[in-house]
């Protein structure tokens, strides 16, 4: 395992941190999605904000996973990107 991997391993093995973890799931979910389809896109994050009219900073931001961005963002996101944004639903466990 990397350094990384066993210290995250390590984190994890406390109870409340793997709960905290669990419940920002969604957030670094969105995150990641918002990065692969900037990537898809073959752009950096200063020419997606050009074409959002916007920030650099506004868009680090975006994918960091540390705001929940509104639908209009997503969307104009996904328009940016030449991606669509979908809203699925799923049944927990």
């Amino acid at each position: 395992m990397t350094e990384l991997a066993d210290l995250k391993a390590r984190i994890l093995a406390n109870p409340e941190a793997r709960a905290e973890y669990g419940a920002q799931a969604p957030e670094f979910d969105l995150a990641r999605e918002l990065i692969a389809a900037r990537a898809r896109a073959g752009l950096t994050q200063s020419e997606l904000a050009e074409r959002m009219h916007t920030t650099q900073s506004t868009i680090a931001r975006l994918e960091s996973g540390r705001t929940m961005p509104s639908m209009r963002t997503l969307a104009r996101y996904a328009e940016a990107t030449g991606s669509r944004a979908v809203v699925r639903l799923e049944r927990t466990a």
